[in-house]
């Protein structure tokens, strides 16, 4: 059966503990090589994660033929450079989130795409392929909650290890663009739609001046989306989806574990069914995913439009943040509107 090819750019530990060992696992991946700036990192990386290639630069990964597709696990303002750099090469791409910096970063990235059509481009959103979501959704789109009215996330973590690289603002750091990124997806995938405002609250680490607290509400047409993400408290997630005759617990929505069955519940009335979903990997998923959509010349499961629109509410609610007062969206979008 033939396999798309795949080499990883960074020995980041998002790569070498989860999606490598994950994507060893696909019916349609291989996972090649990995490259480092540092050639003993990449060479150790390769030997103990039973890679057949190391490369101690990433453009010597991305001359390299046998190399089909790449992920790109860099920080965050090493997105869109990789990237472009990978598809002049002649890569298809899958891109960590956020797809960059900001709106202005990625669409430079679309239109770069735009140069290579024949090679795909995604952005890595993998909580969106795990079964527990698929569920939601099919929930949601059913009317088994009555009319979504309202999604509240919780997405939390403790870090204030100053070696750490979401603590380099200029990287990209912080918490709305490590973890805020997954409430503003989830809630515009749920309600099909665009928030019209959002309303938000920061606060900076005095000595990383990055975000580690951010609050905040977006408004849709048909209801309500609040979250908050910190680095700086206690470890926990938890969704809840809730509509006019019915909710939707998540118990763990992100960093679904993969050696037990994940749980999500549907609450109506006096009655709850719970669910437990397969064994698995997201990762395993998106690998195969989109290692189907290069070989059958498919489109990719998750279009570089969503990551585009998904930067504009970061934007918004950073803009919000600073001056304390709602940010209409259509105004935002005209802003970083392509030229």
């Amino acid at each position: 059966m033939k396999k798309v090819r795949w080499g990883v750019l960074s020995t980041a530990k998002i790569a070498t503990v989860q999606v490598i060992p994950a994507m060893r696992q696909c019916q349609f991946a291989e996972v090649v090589g990995i490259a480092s700036r540092d050639a003993a990192k990449a060479e150790q990386a390769a030997a103990e994660l039973g890679l057949a290639k190391s490369y101690g630069s990433y453009e010597a990964l991305l001359a390299d033929p046998d190399i089909d597709a790449v992920y790109n696990p860099l920080p965050n303002h090493l997105h869109v450079p990789l990237s472009i750099q990978a598809l002049a090469a002649g890569k298809h791409v899958l891109c960590e989130k956020p797809i960059g910096l900001s709106v202005e970063d990625a669409l430079t990235l679309v239109e770069a795409g735009e140069r290579y059509p024949h090679l795909k481009l995604m952005e890595a959103f993998m909580y969106r392929h795990h079964p527990q979501w698929l569920q939601a959704k099919q929930w949601v789109d059913q009317g088994r909650i009555g009319a979504l009215r309202t999604i509240q996330t919780f997405f939390s973590y403790y870090n204030r290890d100053p070696e750490n690289i979401r603590h380099r603002p200029e990287w990209g750091g912080g918490a709305l663009m490590d973890i805020g990124c997954y409430p503003i997806s989830l809630s515009r995938w749920l309600f099909d739609d665009e928030p019209r405002r959002v309303q938000a609250w920061l606060e900076l680490d005095p000595d990383f001046q990055v975000d580690r607290h951010v609050v905040a509400t977006m408004q849709f047409d048909a209801g309500v989306a609040t979250f908050t993400c910190s680095t700086q408290v206690e470890p926990y997630q938890r969704v809840n989806i809730v509509g006019s005759s019915g909710r939707i617990e998540i118990e763990i929505p992100f960093n679904a574990p993969i050696d037990r069955p994940c749980k999500l519940w549907l609450h109506q009335g006096d009655s709850a069914e719970q669910v437990e979903t397969p064994v698995g990997s997201q990762y395993t998923i998106q690998g195969d995913l989109l290692s189907r959509a290069i070989l059958d010349d498919a489109p990719v499961p998750t279009p570089l439009e969503d990551a585009i629109a998904n930067m504009r509410v970061i934007e918004a609610i950073f803009a919000a943040a600073e001056s304390g007062s709602w940010v209409e969206l259509a105004a935002t979008a005209a802003a970083g509107a392509a030229p």
